[in-house]
Order: C-alpha cells, then structure tokens, then sequence
C-alpha cells in the first residue's frame, strides 16, 4: 500500500473516531440535562372528580345543566343520589361514596346538601374545594332548622302544617316533608316558568323532618377551602343568612340574582364557581 493514502486511512479513522466520541458526549450531557429537569419539574395534579350533592325536595337531575358543562371540560362528575332519610345516615352514605374516588376531589352541595357534604368531608384528605350553592353551611352543634330560621324570610317559615305536606315516615313518629305544591313555584322555583316549576313540585322528593334538627359534627369548611354561590333571588334560604354563614367560613363569595336551586336557571356561572374551585386545587 503507498505510503501517502495509508496515511490518509489513518487520519480518516481518527476523525471518525473523534467524531464518534463527540456524539456519545453530548447525548450523555442531553440526559443528565433531562434528568435534572425531570426532578426539579413540578408533578401535573390531576384533574379532580367533580361530585354533586343535592338537596331536600329536588334530585341529582337539577345538576344536568352543569353536568353537562363540566363534562364538556373534560372533568369526571359524580351526581349521587342523596338519601334525604337523616343527616347522620345521609354524611355517613356520601364519606363511603368519597372513599371510593381516587385522587382529588371537588364536593359540591345544594341546599341540605351543604349540611351534608359539611359533614361528609371532615376527614377526608382526597376533598380539596368544597362548593356550597344557595346552601346551609352549618357549624359546630348546628341545625339545618336552626339556620333557615335564624334570620326572618323564608317562604317556608310559619306553620310547618300550611306549608308541608306530612307524610308518616319510617321510623315510626318520623315525618316525611313535602312543599305544598300550590307554594312550591313561588317558593323553591321562582324564576323559573309556571309549567317547569310544577314539573319541579311533582317530582320534589322528601326530606325526613329528623334531618333538620340533627347536630353538625366538626365541619369541614375549618380546614378546607370553600367557595360560595349567594343567590340573591332565593327565598328558601334568605340571601342575608347565606352571606352570614359564607363569610363565616371565609369561602369565596360569588352572587348571582337567581332562585333557590340557581343551578337550574344559571348553570353557566355555577359552573363557573366550580371551575374556579377546580383550578385551585391544581396549584
């Protein structure tokens, strides 16, 4: 082999080589640099279930419109059914539904339902927003009957007789209440029209009596951000009274000129409380 072109094999092999070394230098300072990143990187939480309590004398149906929003955000939404039967009984049934969701929650209650999820939530690591829509928030020792009447107004205030419908309810010396259905549209659902408000009368499912004068345990709202949607048009719960209990429990106020159940007329902004609540959780 001439001299001169052995030469030339030789360099083009060092230069290869050399080459070879440079690649395996910077793929090997690529992963240490990724490596690092990876472990100073904040970890995405994930998204929270969305869970939907409801309350006395409605159904989970009443939370179809957010339902339906919050779905189309991509989030998971639990509408239980709430039992309505003791507010003992109905906190007990909701913390055994909680534990059955992994990762974080959002717990959102209406009305009683505030009562319950209050209660249902104490404890529980996994709820990271509580949500109270036009509803009691209750603290230590307190009654849903003592709260909706601890301010004058409410349309179901007075003879318990000329506004209920009494029914026998188990167990025995229990009473089952139903709003009479002529003070149902004018009381539970007055911005809604006349025909969806007697469709709202018909289907209202009860609530026992003994769940409103049933203790509050330790409430969740002491350690657990909330936030709040006042509805100032609410005649079931007077808007004075939902401002007092809120700002009791430093939540995040938001009002909203609707009835009783604002989640039916005014989806939008309800979901928009919730959201709010959701993006909180994810720092």
């Amino acid at each position: 082999m001439p001299r001169t072109l052995a030469i030339r094999r030789r360099r083009a092999g060092a230069a290869t080589t050399a080459l070879f070394l440079a690649l395996v230098l910077v793929t090997a300072v690529s992963v240490r640099h990724r490596a690092a990143n990876a472990a100073v990187a904040p970890t995405a939480q994930p998204r929270p279930t969305i869970v939907l309590v409801h309350g006395a004398w409605a159904d989970a149906s009443g939370w179809a419109g957010v339902t339906r929003r919050l779905r189309a955000g991509g989030y998971t939404v639990v509408s239980p059914a709430n039992p309505l039967r003791g507010l003992a009984g109905d906190a007990a049934y909701l913390r055994s539904l909680l534990q059955t969701i992994s990762g974080p929650i959002v717990l959102v209650g209406h009305s009683y339902g505030g009562a319950v999820v209050t209660n249902a939530a104490a404890g529980n690591p996994g709820v990271k927003a509580l949500v109270y829509v036009d509803a009691f928030v209750p603290d230590l020792g307190e009654t849903v009957l003592q709260l909706a009447t601890a301010l004058p107004g409410s349309c179901l205030g007075g003879d318990p007789t000329k506004v209920f419908d009494l029914v026998p309810a188990a167990p025995a010396g229990d009473l089952d209440l139903y709003i009479k259905p002529r003070l149902f549209p004018g009381c539970f659902a007055n911005d809604l029209t006349e025909e969806d408000a007697a469709i709202l009368a018909s289907a209202q499912r009860p609530v026992t009596l003994s769940s409103l004068v049933v203790p509050t345990g330790v409430p969740a709202w002491r350690t657990i951000p909330s936030w709040y949607v006042l509805g100032t048009a609410d005649r079931v719960i007077p808007p004075a009274e939902q401002r007092a209990m809120a700002e009791r429990a430093h939540a995040h106020i938001t009002t909203v000129d609707a009835m009783h159940p604002s989640m039916i007329s005014h989806p939008e902004e309800v979901t928009g409380v919730i959201l709010e609540a959701a993006r909180a959780t994810s720092g």
